[in-house]
């Protein structure tokens, strides 16, 4: 008889403190630190194929933005699923480049398949995936069951699904995210929020998640032994900020685009930091000055590289959001958590 699954742990391995990790945790953080910046500075490299596919390889940036850009979104969550749920099945049975190639094509189909599911939730279902029905239309519905899933897995710690095995946990925590994803949506739909500025929210609380729950490891809501009352805190501290935030920014004169723009390249700054290079170097105040630093450049980056591009209907600053969450932080995410680091070598999910 074989033996039985081991037990999910109780908390995120991201977002478990040092005290409370086991053994194994403890060796596979020491082997990935080993290895940078030098590991990291090699993923670059990868992360850059997947930002040049995903940012102009529709035919040209707006066309990549229209096409590509609600695809991606739509696929983020599943992605989420596959590194954070399922561990990286279903490429984990497979061979390094073959498992990259299975759990990417997982992705890119249930990409497509949402998007559809989108276009039915945001009622522009006008033909399947022609970007003036998809774009952007569909990107707050996608964008919001990426933010919930996040906020479930890693905020909420999974809740009471990390009792489940490990396929069904996955399944329904998707579930829960696109059914969180539609009740958001409503306020769209009921002329309560408008679209954009719904969507510059979201972003805004991806990027508190990014930073707190990412590049901080839940600092210092870890710290809580309490669980609800963890769980508690940690959803304030995301929710709260974040909402005050896009507020301010709003009273200061930011579009919604440029709010989402410079925030989105904050959560790629944050998972560049924590998730390509581990943490390196391990100090939170460094992390806070490196994400800040390499936010504000990432930015400067790409409204240059977007400043010498030629737009039609989207704006360069929709471009530059596109870029920094599908290009960048996609690739990290792809590359680091999804792919184990291939082609350069297999890791173990931080």
């Amino acid at each position: 008889m074989s033996a039985p699954a081991p037990a999910r742990p109780a908390r995120p391995a991201l977002t478990t403190p040092p005290h409370l990790r086991t053994a194994a945790q403890h060796s596979d953080e020491q082997r990935r630190l080993a290895g940078q910046p030098w590991l990291g500075l090699a993923g670059l490299g990868v992360v850059a194929v997947v930002f040049v596919l995903v940012a102009f390889g529709a035919g040209g940036a707006e066309a990549s933005l229209r096409l590509l850009g609600p695809i991606a979104t739509c696929a983020l969550p599943v992605v989420g699923v596959i590194a954070f749920w399922w561990e990286d099945w279903p490429g984990s049975s497979l061979r390094p480049g073959w498992s990259a190639l299975t759990d990417t094509a997982v992705a890119v189909v249930a990409g497509v398949v949402f998007t559809v599911v989108a276009q039915v939730v945001v009622g522009s279902l006008d033909g399947l995936l022609v970007p003036d029905s998809t774009f952007p239309a569909t990107m707050p519905v996608a964008g919001a069951a990426f933010v919930a899933m996040l906020q479930l897995t890693l905020v909420s710690e999974g809740g009471s699904l990390r009792r489940l095995p490990r396929i069904a946990a996955g399944v329904a925590a998707l579930a829960v995210s696109w059914v969180a994803a539609v009740l958001c949506y409503q306020l769209v739909a009921a002329g309560l929020v408008p679209a954009p500025e719904l969507g510059a929210w979201l972003i805004v609380v991806g990027a508190w998640q990014a930073v707190l729950f990412v590049a901080l490891r839940g600092w210092p809501f870890a710290q809580i032994r309490r669980t609800w009352v963890r769980v508690a805190a940690g959803n304030a501290a995301v929710l709260v900020p974040a909402t005050l935030m896009t507020l301010a920014l709003r009273a200061a004169g930011w579009s919604p685009a440029v709010i989402s723009a410079a925030t989105g390249c904050i959560i790629a700054a944050a998972l560049l930091v924590a998730m390509l290079f581990d943490h390196w170097p391990p100090s939170r105040a460094g992390t806070v000055l490196v994400v800040g630093v390499l936010s504000a450049a990432l930015y400067g980056l790409l409204a240059a590289i977007a400043g010498g591009l030629v737009f039609g209907v989207a704006e360069p600053v929709d471009w530059i959001a596109h870029a920094a969450l599908n290009g960048v932080a996609l690739g990290v995410v792809l590359h680091v958590a999804v792919w184990r680091r291939w082609p350069l070598r297999r890791s173990p999910v931080a």
